[in-house]
């Protein structure tokens, strides 16, 4: 069996609040605990930097993907597991989803929501089954979460879709939910 991975979308800033680089920590913390790899944008700034360096301080598996124009601007981290470089974001996306067994995000900006609302997108028509999680870190996410329900509400976002969407301000509680999905997935592949 193949190591599992997610996949985690963060800003490349560190925000505002001294909590987002602590809960990025704590996230990392747990994946390695939990023997699971790390796939994310591959910058060596913001929360992403502050993942992928605890992930290696603690001997962790790193997977950084960055398109060519973004090696100089988001900082590409020089000592990783492995680094992707890629020509497009839309390549960028593609190989985060192909590498990953699941997909968190932590916060970040316009970027991080694009990322993962395509993920997403993909469980929704049916491409993709693989469990999506927010780390709603310092209530960063409280006003996207209501806004996920308002669209359920009016019809626009199917309550199964929403159901899915794993969300805890706890980063160990959200990787044991994002397991515990990932090994009853696994389990019904088998009855089948």
């Amino acid at each position: 069996m193949s190591k599992r991975r997610i996949t985690v979308f963060c800003g490349a800033g560190s925000g505002n609040r001294p909590e987002y680089a602590e809960a990025a920590r704590q996230f990392a913390t747990a994946l390695v605990n939990a023997d699971i790899g790390l796939v994310y944008g591959g910058a060596k700034i913001g929360l992403m930097g502050e993942m992928a360096d605890r992930m290696l301080e603690l001997g962790g598996e790193v997977i950084g993907v960055m398109p060519t124009m973004l090696i100089e601007k988001e900082v590409a981290h020089t000592h990783l597991s492995h680094m992707h470089v890629v020509s497009t974001m839309s390549e960028r996306k593609i190989l985060m989803t192909k590498l990953a067994d699941a997909f968190v995000m932590l916060p970040g900006g316009p970027g991080s929501l694009d990322e993962f609302f395509e993920i997403v997108t993909l469980a929704r028509i049916g491409v993709s089954y693989k469990p999506y999680g927010i780390l709603n870190v310092a209530n960063y996410f409280d006003t996207l979460i209501h806004f996920l329900d308002h669209s359920v509400t009016e019809g626009f976002f199917p309550p199964l879709y929403r159901e899915k969407m794993l969300i805890d301000t706890c980063p160990q509680n959200l990787l044991s939910q994002l397991v515990l999905t990932l090994s009853s997935q696994a389990d019904h592949s088998l009855l089948l």
